[in-house]
């Protein structure tokens, strides 16, 4: 199988459109033409990892975090991230890294963090801005159901839970073609009315080349009439963090065990209690301090992530119990999420989950 093959299953995993601006995502080291014997999934792609994927015959890594996150103006050796890039070269190793693209998806980091706690009525805590627009269109009754399918089939029309979404209403629309035209109704040089459907879907902005041949390879007119608009709406299924909710209620000392038990967590550092029972749990993988603000403001009864600072636990203001959990722990889980789903849709080599340990911080 040739990695350019592997490539559209890894972004229906995890779309690079997702991902942060500030994020580098997507191949990183490899020949698209390259023949693939295996695939092994990490957390980070250190020289360690390259080894074990030289040892497991996988010439192909797909790690959580990119190896390559700022650019390298040389490549020496002379650090852990040029050994990595050095010996996976040498090796003919492919590396491809998803971070970002699936800590925004629905599915992913966020959705993962809530299924290990059992939190039920997951939904975004921060969901993304200017990633939708519209498409307006016009054409005959008779064209109407064919093209919306088509645009329905291509990714639009998709809101929240629903799909196949569009509002349609009837105009008349006229024009008058020129020498060059070739009309489907009317004439050459002839003023002509006739009845229309106006057609209004919304779509996700990665997919606008892919809706747009849609429409003009489905639409019936010689010239297709349309119009885009960027929209300001938020997308609730596509965005940073997630909030939900336990069944069953528990005291902060039972639900900080719990989380350090789930997560098998070294130790966890937390704001003071705030006396309350813990049902509403904001989570955010990774680094996650921006979004205290977004948990205080969905109503969380405690919010669960990485990387704070000592100020950062002051911002608690006594509302919501802050616990940082470690930025590995809370993303543990998310590389046997990814081979899971790359098990189930390449059948033909093998998938294999890392043994390595790459979490570089350690408890005494």
């Amino acid at each position: 199988m040739k990695l350019f093959e592997i490539l559209p299953i890894l972004e229906e995993l995890a779309p690079l459109a997702y991902a942060e601006d500030f994020d580098n995502v997507g191949l990183l080291v490899g020949n698209q033409n390259e023949d693939i014997n295996g695939v092994l999934v990490c957390h980070d792609a250190l020289e360690s990892v390259i080894d074990e994927a030289i040892a497991k015959k996988c010439n192909l890594v797909v790690c959580f975090h990119p190896i390559l996150f700022s650019g390298l103006k040389k490549i020496t050796g002379k650090n852990y991230v040029e050994r990595a890039i050095v010996k996976a070269i040498k090796n003919d190793i492919a590396i491809y890294a998803i971070h970002t693209a699936l800590d925004n998806h629905q599915e992913g980091v966020n959705k993962i963090f809530c299924n290990a706690l059992g939190l039920i009525n997951a939904k975004v805590l921060i969901p993304k801005e200017n990633f939708i627009k519209k498409l307006v269109t016009y054409t005959v009754p008779e064209n109407a159901t064919i093209l919306r399918n088509a645009l329905f089939e291509a990714g639009a029309g998709r809101i929240g839970n629903y799909d196949d979404c569009s509002f349609n209403s009837n105009g008349i629309g006229t024009y008058k073609g020129n020498e060059y035209s070739n009309p489907e109704i009317g004439e050459k040089h002839k003023f002509t009315e006739t009845n229309e459907i106006k057609i209004e879907v919304t779509f996700e902005k990665h997919l606008e080349s892919k809706i747009l041949k849609s429409l003009f390879k489905n639409h019936i007119y010689e010239e297709v009439a349309y119009e885009i608009y960027a929209l300001t709406n938020k997308h609730q299924n596509i965005g940073l963090g997630m909030i939900g909710e336990f069944e069953t209620p528990m005291n902060e000392t039972e639900f900080l065990t719990f989380v350090k038990n789930k997560m098998q967590c070294g130790g966890i550092r937390h704001s003071a209690f705030i006396n309350k029972n813990i049902k509403k749990v904001a989570v955010l993988g990774g680094s996650g301090s921006y979004a205290i603000k977004n948990a205080l403001q969905a109503g969380a009864d405690a919010f669960l992530t990485a990387d704070l600072k000592y100020h950062q636990f002051y911002e608690a203001e006594n509302k919501l119990l802050l616990a940082d959990i470690g930025h590995f722990e809370s993303e543990r889980y998310t590389k046997n999420y990814i081979v899971d789903y790359l098990k189930e849709k390449i059948t033909n080599f093998a998938v294999v989950l890392s043994e390595e340990n790459t979490n570089p911080v350690q408890y005494f």
